[in-house]
Parts: structure tokens; C-alpha cells; sequence
């Protein structure tokens, strides 16, 4: 009986590793933690976003198409469509960081955010001491960046975090393509799994984990 019930349960597990009747983003790391301020003069950290799924860009306004490759545009896309995720009552964040405080100053970054028409309590626009930018945004995100004579070099990256803090995407020209249909498509999934992962169903949505059930 025992042989047979680990039969069973073996037959199970090859069957959802085969079949992934659940599919979920993969828990790929913890977000860093950070202390910077807005648009606003206001310090925002990563504690205030707990709760929330929180997309990250990182750039300067000073970046200017076609020498320079910002992901605003797709954060802005993905703005003006938030509608069109169900993320199971999750609350939705855009948070922006400038890797160049000495020209992006709260006033700066006010004005860019007035540009591009955020709602400051949806959209937030950080920047910081530049010691503690490289160490959230390279170290804790990383992404790389440069300052160079012409400006910056870096890696255009947006990064999807969960309402408990941990990297569930990475948008990036070496990863998954940055594109607003994929990142709506991906907060539709998390809001399933919020919906979903409760009693049994929890058990369903940690194997999937477990089996690398992932969502493309």
C-alpha cells in the first residue's frame, strides 16, 4: 500500500511537471531595500510599497532618443492601461529612479513627472545620494550604469516586484523583452495567484513554484 501510494504520488508530480496546469512568474530574488526621496521631497522607502506590485525603470531626464534608450515610454504605457490588469485587488505602483541626482533634483523630476502626466500617488519619481543609487540600483536591482562625458551608459531594465517584496521579472534587452503587453500579461498572472493561492489552492501554486511552472 505504501509503495503504491508513493506511486501515485510520483505519477502525480511527473504529471503537473509535464502538464503545468498552473503557471506562475518565478520568485527570483528580494528586492532591496532603499530610503530615497521624490518628486515631492518626500522620502519614500521600500516598506511603503509592501502590499503593492511595484514596477521599477531606472534612467535621467536627461536621456534623449535616439542616442539614448529610455523605458518611460513603456512605463508610461503601461500607466494608461493599469485598467486592463486584474491583479485581484492588488494595488498598483510605478516607481521611477533617476541615476543622476545632481541634475535631477525633486523640482526636475516634478516637472518630467508633469510631462508625462503622472498621478504622484501612483507614479513616483526617486533619486538619491549618488552612493546609495549605485548601491540600490546596481548592487540590489542590478542594473547596470555609467556616467560618462556625453552622459550616461546603461542598460535600459524595468523589474516587476510583488506586494511582499520579491523580483518576480526583469525587462531587459538580455532577458524578457520590455514591452507593456508582456508586463500587463505578467500582472494578470500574479493577480491570479493572489486570487488562487488560498487553502488547498496555495498547496497548487507552491508546486508550480516548485516545478518551475513558469509563465512566458
Amino acid at each position: 500500500m505504501v509503495l503504491g501510494l508513493l506511486g501515485l504520488l510520483v505519477i502525480g508530480m511527473l504529471a503537473f511537471a509535464i502538464f503545468k496546469p498552473i503557471r506562475v512568474l518565478p520568485r527570483m530574488r528580494l528586492a532591496p531595500g532603499f530610503a530615497l526621496r521624490d518628486q515631492n521631497n518626500q522620502v519614500l522607502t521600500n516598506e511603503d510599497l509592501r502590499g503593492k506590485f511595484v514596477l521599477y525603470n531606472f534612467t535621467y531626464t536627461g536621456c534623449q532618443p535616439p542616442t539614448c534608450r529610455s523605458t518611460d515610454a513603456i512605463m508610461q504605457e503601461v500607466y494608461q492601461r493599469l485598467g486592463e490588469a486584474d491583479t485581484g485587488g492588488v494595488p498598483v505602483s510605478l516607481v521611477t529612479i533617476s541615476f543622476d541626482p545632481e541634475h535631477d533634483t525633486p523640482q526636475k523630476l516634478a516637472a518630467y513627472a508633469q510631462t508625462l502626466g503622472a498621478d504622484p500617488g501612483r507614479w513616483r519619481f526617486l533619486t538619491g545620494e549618488p552612493s546609495r543609487l549605485k548601491s540600490v540600483i546596481g548592487a540590489g536591482f542590478g542594473v547596470y550604469y555609467e556616467s560618462k562625458p556625453e552622459g550616461f551608459a546603461y542598460s535600459p531594465t524595468l523589474v516587476l516586484v510583488d506586494g511582499l517584496g520579491i523580483v518576480r521579472a526583469v525587462y531587459s534587452s538580455r532577458s524578457s523583452t520590455p514591452d507593456a503587453n508582456n508586463i500587463l500579461r505578467h500582472l494578470n498572472v500574479l493577480g491570479e495567484e493572489v486570487r488562487n493561492s488560498v487553502g488547498v489552492g496555495r498547496l497548487g501554486y507552491e508546486a508550480a513554484h516548485l516545478f518551475l511552472c513558469y509563465a512566458p
